[in-house]
Formats: structure tokens, C-alpha cells, sequence
């Protein structure tokens, strides 16, 4: 009666008591619920949705307002991957811009400094590309 009294005036006793995978018990619950509404909807849409009948020409393949008429897996030229290739790699050079232009007023005037050599190394590295016509998508 007594350990009943103790646990009832003390709930950090209660919890020092409880094993740690308790800590887990919210988490378990929100994912079963999680995964039984998605059931739910999933097999409610099953049973009460709209059965069509099936219609060749609304079921062929669309891709960008075109119908296909060639085959799928042709060849794409070098340039379109060159493209992608420097697009990322300015991309994720700019990226490098934002944390530096946030704390922009907390920067000392060597860091401006650096900040104008990053920039003026990524500007050669544009101008290269202008230069060699890498992003020149006319016939040759």
C-alpha cells in the first residue's frame, strides 16, 4: 500500500521507473495512425470510386502536349548534358552566396574581400563557357 502511495505522490518515481523504449510509445502511435488512414482513404477510394471503362485514347502516352511518335530511348546530344552539368556547378557555387550575404553586416572587410575573389573566379569560369560557346545550342 505504502509503494501505491509513493508512486501516486511522486510521478517523476513513476517515471525514473519506466523503461526507456517508453519514450517511443507517442511515436509508434502517430505512425500506427499515420499508416491506418492512409489504409483507410486508399480502400474507401477502392470501394466507393468510379470505375471507367477504359479508353485507348485517353490511356496512350502524352509527354509535353505531344503525342509520341518517335522512340523513347534515343540519343541526346553531348551538349544537353554539358548544359546540366554547368548549370549545377554554378548553382551550387551561388548556394555558397546566401550564408554570406545573410551575415553579410557581421563581415569584416578581409572576408568582402574574399567574397570578391570568389566571385571574381566564378565570372572567369562563366566567361570560359560564353567564351568556348559551351552553351551555344545552334547546328555547327
Amino acid at each position: 500500500m505504502s509503494l501505491a502511495l509513493t508512486l501516486a505522490a511522486s510521478p517523476q518515481c513513476l517515471l525514473a521507473a519506466s523503461p526507456q523504449w517508453a519514450e517511443y510509445i507517442p511515436v509508434l502511435v502517430m505512425m500506427v495512425f499515420a499508416f491506418s488512414f492512409a489504409a483507410l482513404n486508399l480502400g474507401l477510394s477502392f470501394l466507393l470510386g468510379r470505375k471507367a471503362a477504359g479508353n485507348p485514347v485517353k490511356d496512350a502516352a502524352y509527354e509535353c502536349g505531344m503525342p509520341p511518335i518517335t522512340d523513347a530511348h534515343q540519343r541526346f546530344s553531348v551538349k544537353f548534358y554539358l548544359v546540366a552539368i554547368l548549370f549545377v556547378l554554378f548553382d551550387i557555387e551561388v548556394v555558397f552566396l546566401y550564408p554570406w550575404a545573410v551575415h553579410f553586416h557581421k563581415q569584416s572587410a578581409f572576408l568582402f574581400g574574399e567574397m570578391i575573389v570568389f566571385l571574381g573566379i566564378l565570372f572567369l569560369g562563366w566567361w570560359y563557357v560564353m567564351r568556348k560557346g559551351a552553351v551555344n545550342w545552334s547546328k555547327e
